[in-house]
């Protein structure tokens, strides 16, 4: 079992940076994919940003060059360091970790970017 919590949420305004991060109270690490998703009011989830097991990242492409995802083995956490951020990133920011039919969900942290 993994539970995961995310906090690092705010306002900012636009062109500022915000870290969020997604605890994990299990071994986050033994899960294969760690993703973080947003989900703005009307829109659909959209994929943020990827991380395997293996290190490797991937992004969504409206983040790009702008967004980062790492992780932290040691205090079992996963970040998503965002910056230059848009009045478009306004969204409830989530992560979900993944192994095989397993996925894992945390309550979301909001952001709210003005302009």
């Amino acid at each position: 079992q993994v539970r995961l919590v995310e906090s690092g949420g705010g306002l900012v305004q636009a062109g500022g940076s915000l870290r969020l991060s997604c605890a994990a109270s299990g071994s986050i690490f033994s899960m294969n994919v760690i993703n973080w998703y947003r989900q703005a009011p009307g829109k659909q989830r959209e994929l943020v940003a990827t991380i395997t097991d293996g290190g490797r990242t991937n992004y969504g492409d409206s983040v790009k060059g702008r967004f980062s995802i790492s992780r932290d083995s040691a205090k079992n956490t996963v970040y998503l360091q965002m910056n230059s951020l848009k009045p478009e990133d306004t969204a409830v920011y989530l992560c979900a970790a993944f192994r095989g039919a397993l996925n894992y969900w945390g309550q979301g942290t909001q952001v709210t970017v003005s302009s």
